[in-house]
C-alpha cells in the first residue's frame, strides 16, 4: 500500500511540476495580457499543489488567498485599466531580449548552484516535518523574533507615513 501511495504521490508531484513549468511558459509567449495573467493563476494553483504535498497547507492556503487572490485580481484590473493595444506598444530591440536572456542565464546558474546541496529532513516514518504551522511558528518567534519585530515596526512606520502623506493639510 506504501509503495502505491508513493507512486501516487510522485505522478502527482510531475503533473503539477509540468503543469507549473508550462503555464509558466505561456505567461511569457502569450500575445494577449489577459490570457498571461490567467496562466500565472494557474501557475500559482500548481505551486499551490506542491506546497500541499510538502505537507505545508497553510502555505498552500496563503500563497491563493494572497497571490492568486489579491495580487493577480490587482494585475488583471490594470491590464484591463491601461487598455494595452499592439499598436501603442513599443517594439522591443535585440540589445533588450538578448539582455533578458544573459540575465535569466545568471539567474538559473545561481538557483542550480544554490539547491545543489540542498536536502529536506526527513521524519522517522518517512514524511518531511515542513510547512506545519506549529513549526513555522516555534521557528519563526523562536529563531527569527528580532528580525520580525523589526519588519513589524517597519510595516508599522510605513504605514504612518502612508497616512500622514495621504492627510490633507487643514489650513486655519
Amino acid at each position: 500500500m506504501f509503495l502505491l501511495k508513493l507512486h501516487i504521490t510522485e505522478y502527482v508531484f510531475w503533473f503539477l511540476s509540468f503543469l507549473a513549468v508550462m503555464c509558466a511558459l505561456m505567461v511569457v509567449f502569450s500575445r494577449n495580457p489577459i490570457h498571461s495573467v490567467l496562466y500565472l493563476v494557474l501557475t500559482f494553483f500548481a505551486i499551490a499543489g506542491h506546497y500541499i504535498l510538502l505537507n505545508a497547507q497553510f502555505l498552500a492556503v496563503v500563497h491563493i488567498v494572497v497571490y492568486a487572490g489579491a495580487i493577480m485580481v490587482l494585475f488583471l484590473f490594470v491590464i484591463m485599466l491601461l487598455n494595452l493595444n499592439h499598436e501603442t506598444e513599443p517594439m522591443k530591440n535585440n540589445v533588450l531580449r538578448a539582455s533578458a536572456v544573459v540575465g535569466f542565464g545568471a539567474l538559473l546558474v545561481t538557483l542550480v548552484a544554490a539547491l545543489k546541496g540542498a536536502s529536506l529532513p526527513v521524519l522517522k516514518d518517512g514524511t518531511t516535518d515542513i510547512g506545519l504551522v506549529e513549526n513555522l511558528g516555534k521557528v519563526l518567534f523562536n529563531e527569527y523574533l528580532l528580525p520580525f519585530e523589526i519588519s513589524s515596526l517597519l510595516l508599522l512606520g510605513a504605514m504612518v507615513g502612508a497616512v500622514m502623506l495621504g492627510k490633507k493639510e487643514i489650513r486655519s
